[in-house]
């Protein structure tokens, strides 16, 4: 109209995308979904043919077509735990050999083509567990004193629509037929077979041993420890319902597995700071006060507890997974 001028755009006022979308063509599937999907989208196909071009990408693809005939359901830390692929090839593989699940059970997880976890009883050992240990004075040691990173916090992401969030480095399709090297210039390279693996602590829990983030996501086949494994297997043999919330386990499966986990991680760190624990009280009843999350609103703990204070982030990708395809 007449005497309007158009506002002047710039980075101050400017709200848009600030990455272009990855074409990783990856099939998302929820739990209510009727169908799962038996081959891969053929963008993805093509996408993963382009840039398998020398041995090394063919033996990988190999390696992880043997994994996923093993087990068909992994988690990406437990596959970079077992093979060494650089993460931007990964990123293109899986979507080629799987498609990933959004809700229910298997949640953050991908499943082979073909393979409908909701339809097999013994797919409950593929669950995941969304783990959390809990700390505050209530229970004997502050944030500070925990021997565990935390996991990434929120005060380090951007939204993803503003225009002046840092942008990574691109790897085009050149690098990556080419091959990418390691992030660092200097020291001695680490053998091909285990450049890019991720230690096994990133997805398996075993007894005596402290998980390497305060926030962490197990398959139920991946707790290595007997006394979790007797609490899966109670309904063995005798499941007749796969629910959205317990899979293929009994009800409050997962609150009797994380009550177990969280009193075995006190007792590490009472075992190795015990002045930590030695002002603390005893309960009224004398039992143990277990450290754990339940992943259900808890609003009067959390009053309660203390907050953690901002980290440099984890290797624990599973929450934010979906954003690379996306």
């Amino acid at each position: 109209r007449e005497g309007y001028n158009n506002p002047q755009v710039s980075g101050e006022n400017l709200i848009g995308l600030s990455r272009a979308r990855r074409p990783h063509n990856a099939i998302f599937v929820n739990f209510d979904d009727e169908e799962i999907p038996t081959k891969p989208l053929d963008a993805a196909v093509q996408t993963w043919k382009k840039v398998c071009t020398n041995p090394v990408d063919k033996k990988v693809e190999e390696e992880l077509r043997k994994l996923f005939e093993v087990r068909p359901v992994w988690s990406r830390n437990a596959v970079k735990a077992n093979i060494s692929v650089h993460p931007d090839k990964l990123k293109l593989l899986l979507p080629y050999l799987a498609y990933y699940m959004l809700t229910g059970p298997w949640r953050s997880l991908w499943v082979r083509f073909g393979y409908d976890p909701r339809k097999h009883p013994e797919a409950k050992i593929y669950q995941v567990l969304d783990f959390r240990i809990r700390c505050g004075m209530k229970y004997g040691y502050a944030p500070n004193d925990m021997p565990v990173k935390a996991k990434r916090s929120t005060y380090n992401y951007s939204l993803p629509i503003t225009v002046k969030k840092p942008v990574s480095h691109t790897v085009s399709v050149h690098d990556l037929k080419q091959g990418l090297g390691t992030s660092s210039a200097s020291g001695a390279k680490k053998p091909a077979s285990s450049r890019y693996k991720l230690k096994e602590s990133i997805y398996i829990f075993r007894e005596g041993a402290l998980p390497p983030y305060r926030q962490m996501f197990y398959q139920l086949c991946d707790l290595n420890v007997e006394s979790l494994q007797k609490i899966i297997r109670r309904n063995d043999g005798t499941e007749t319902e796969c629910t959205e919330r317990d899979g293929w386990c009994l009800p409050k499966t997962s609150d009797d597995l994380r009550d177990t986990m969280s009193l075995m991680i006190k007792q590490i760190i009472r075992s190795t700071r015990p002045a930590l624990f030695s002002s603390t009280t005893s309960s009224e009843d004398g039992k143990e006060q277990l450290a754990y999350e339940s992943g259900e609103d808890e609003d009067d703990e959390e009053e309660e507890e203390e907050d953690f204070k901002p980290s440099d982030g984890s290797e624990n990708e599973m929450e934010t997974e979906i954003l690379d395809y996306v």
